[in-house]
């Protein structure tokens, strides 16, 4: 009776150890699969691609801004200019 026991017994022991390591080989790789699929979020191409068009697209607007704001300042000069030489009919 004890040999049998003592066979389930490794048996047992055998079956555990198996149903153990699948289980952590299982998790270490849906780990490394998730750490995987974010890194490639991340820093993948496509992530890549939109940062550098959203970099040129805010140095393309920062040169318009400033080409805007020199338009704006010569068109005040202008304005400012224009006023002096208009006649004040509307002043009291």
């Amino acid at each position: 009776m004890s040999e049998i026991l003592e066979e389930y017994d490794k048996k047992s022991k055998r079956s555990y150890f198996f149903k153990s390591f699948f289980r952590h080989t299982v998790v270490i790789v849906c780990v490394i699969a998730f750490a995987i699929y974010i890194g490639n979020m991340m820093f993948g191409k496509r992530s890549l691609d939109v940062m550098l068009s959203l970099q040129s697209k805010k140095e393309r607007l920062a040169k318009d801004v400033e080409i805007l704001k020199k338009r704006n300042a010569k068109l005040q000069k202008e304005y400012f200019e224009l006023k002096e030489l208009e006649p004040d009919t509307g002043k009291k």
